[in-house]
């Protein structure tokens, strides 16, 4: 089928793995296209016997408890992000020479001529608070725009629907990436790279070379991140459109084609006629929200990639004004008796839980849950002189335990053996108790949630229910 457009799906044999979010609209479009779409999934419960009536109803075919046997006649497979490379499904595709799309090659495909153009963020950690600055800039701007992707909002939709857009800002796992492969963004950033999803890409090398993928072809700018020299080593190896630009984000002072912070103010110095003397204000980092060093980083990214497509200065500062974070990423929930009760439950990795504990001096710690894998050592070795104490709740707590015995032996830590949902408020009467005037009660659990609650959104509000109790 090649890399260009498909026009032409009258007759097409398309098997389409995995029903939910994007399974789904990916077999309608497909089905309504005149392909001959057959459904094939794992799960055979109440969900999936619903959407498979929907769409048999339609007249395409599901089987249902069998995800590994290829359909008969197949010419193409289009999958859900989440099923894993080496699913024996797959490597019989393979091994018939049968191409395999993501929802995303699909939506890539199916653009119309003139299609808006894509701005593509991934990256460890921050990837959907990036990708919303993003989208609040290009309104401020004037531009017809909306956040898709891995963000929820099907990338089908914005690409088919009756919206018409002038740019999208995309947000992609690198699930989606790996299953892309002819994906042209007109610029794209690799906000941060930290072991993440390994059991799925079998090494960080594998996982590491799916996110660089969004770099592939780029035609304006390659944006990085000058403290993660990964990011920048995979623009490095990046295959690019003539005259597409490497540009850094820092923290400090930029260089030339850099952005970064000077004083307090936002600056480009990438985008602006001679970028060797001049430097551009863009916004004050008291208009980022909230003003943490991690989340400057992606006002910065995001800056960057607006002004990639040519945004202007002002655009920049209003679009980070009107900018308002999802709920449970380092929200402030209340301060009780001068101790600030900070909510970051979406911190479900080590990575994401190291820049939250950056953003205080001193801080009685909430950690612990589903590990997934994860080391703790680095994380507790960089952030023990910020830690008052902690609170471990959650079935991996002890892995978290013994790095803090290793590299914070004189932080006092409690130890709560309780997996139930009203651990949470012990935990927080706890930290009540180690916390004096001054300091922050940090909820970043460094670990998945689902041992205790159903996501971390259930984590988050569970915390800030306890604090508010606390308060009363």
């Amino acid at each position: 089928m090649g890399s260009g457009q498909v026009t032409d799906w009258q007759g097409k044999h398309v098997t389409v793995a995995g029903l939910g979010v994007s399974g789904v609209p990916a077999a309608r479009v497909l089905h309504a296209r005149g392909a001959v779409v057959t459904v094939v999934n794992d799960g055979d419960d109440a969900r999936a016997r619903e959407q498979a009536a929907e769409l048999e109803a339609l007249g395409v075919t599901v089987r249902l408890g069998d995800g590994a046997t290829l359909p008969e006649g197949t010419e193409l497979i289009v999958t859900a992000p989440g099923w894993k490379p080496d699913k024996p499904l797959f490597q019989a595709a393979r091994a018939a020479g049968i191409e395999i799309w993501g929802d995303v090659e699909l939506a890539w495909r199916l653009r119309g001529p003139g299609a808006a153009p894509w701005l593509a963020v991934t990256g460890t950690n921050g990837k959907t608070t990036t990708v919303q600055m993003l989208a609040s800039i290009l309104k401020a701007a004037g531009l017809r725009t909306a956040a898709v992707g891995n963000i929820g909002v099907s990338l089908l939709d914005a690409v088919l629907g009756d919206e018409e857009y002038d740019v999208l800002a995309v947000e992609l796992s690198s699930y989606q990436l790996h299953w892309a492969p002819s994906l042209r963004a007109h610029s794209a950033t690799v906000l941060n790279l930290a072991p993440d999803h390994l059991d799925w890409h079998g090494s960080m090398e594998a996982y590491a070379k799916d996110k660089g993928r969004i770099y592939e072809g780029n035609r304006v700018a390659c944006v990085y991140n000058v403290a993660d020299k990964l990011t920048e080593e995979l623009v490095r190896e990046a295959d690019v459109e003539e005259g597409c630009r490497a540009v850094g984000f820092t923290l400090g002072t930029p260089g030339r084609s850099q952005l970064g912070v000077v004083d307090g103010i936002l600056v480009d110095r990438a985008f602006v006629e001679n970028r060797q003397k001049n430097a551009q204000e863009l916004a004050e980092v008291a208009d980022v929200n909230p003003p943490a060093p991690h989340n400057i980083a992606n006002a910065l990214a995001a800056a960057a990639l607006a002004r990639a497509f040519g945004v202007p200065p002002t655009a920049v500062r209003d679009g980070l004004r009107a900018f308002t974070p999802d709920a449970h990423r380092i929200a402030h929930v209340a301060d009780v008796d001068g101790v600030a009760y900070v909510d970051d439950s979406k911190a479900t990795n080590t990575h994401a839980a190291e820049a939250s504990l950056a953003s205080y001096e001193s801080i009685v710690w909430i950690a612990g849950g589903l590990a997934k894998g994860a080391t703790f050592d680095e994380l507790v070795a960089k952030s023990a002189k910020r830690l008052r104490g902690v609170v471990l709740i959650g079935a991996d707590r002890a892995l978290i335990r013994d790095a803090l015995a290793r590299h914070a032996p004189e932080v006092p830590v409690v130890d709560l053996d309780r997996t139930d949902t009203g651990a949470m408020l012990a935990a927080v009467q706890e930290a009540r108790r180690l916390a004096v005037a001054g300091d922050t009660v940090l909820l970043a659990p460094a670990c998945a949630s689902m041992d205790m609650f159903a996501n971390y959104n259930k984590r988050g509000d569970a915390f800030a229910q306890a604090v508010r109790e606390l308060g009363a």
